[in-house]
């Protein structure tokens, strides 16, 4: 038998991939006319997420995926992080809007295995329920425009679970 010993201590030497998720609130929004779908982003709004973008920047300046509520809010606050943020691939999920967490931990159990990061661009109360059961922390209230930093230790979203992932860091 050949053995490539190069090759078998690459592989030793390697780090297992984590997996990175971002979960933000939409930015703050006014009430004007038309429905709860159609609010707008106000101008504090879009200054808080344009500041909350370049500290996301600095932390993971493209990321792989991203998944988002079709409402006009949360479509803005995801134009503004492009601002400061390269985002490779992008979809639009209703069920994200209509807060189901079921819906969405299918959305991210069925991301796939090449995608390393993924921004969830959304709405409460399902964005902070996500990430309290993701990080089997007590329920925490985002307020908009706050961000969650959350790490799994493993190398495919399919085994993403409720306590599986790690809080690094809430950016607001």
């Amino acid at each position: 038998m050949v053995f490539d010993i190069v090759g078998l201590a690459r592989n030793l030497l390697k780090t297992p991939k984590m997996k990175r998720l971002f979960l933000i609130r939409h930015g703050e929004a006014g009430f004007s006319e038309g429905t709860d779908f159609q609010r707008q982003l106000t101008k504090l709004g879009i200054e808080k997420i344009l500041r909350v973008g370049e500290t996301l920047h600095k932390i993971q300046p493209e990321i792989d995926l991203m998944y988002c509520s079709p409402a006009q809010r949360t479509m803005e606050t995801a134009d503004v992080l492009r601002k400061n943020v390269q985002i490779r691939s992008n979809e639009y999920h209703q069920s994200i809007y209509d807060g189901d967490l079921l819906s969405l931990m299918g959305l991210l159990e069925n991301i796939p295995t090449i995608v390393d990061s993924c921004l969830i661009v959304g709405h409460n109360p399902i964005i902070s329920l996500c990430l309290s059961t993701l990080t089997d922390h007590s329920y925490q209230n985002m307020s908009p425009g706050t961000l969650a930093y959350l790490e799994f230790e493993f190398d495919s979203w399919k085994y993403i679970s409720a306590g599986s992932g790690i809080l690094r860091e809430i950016i607001s």
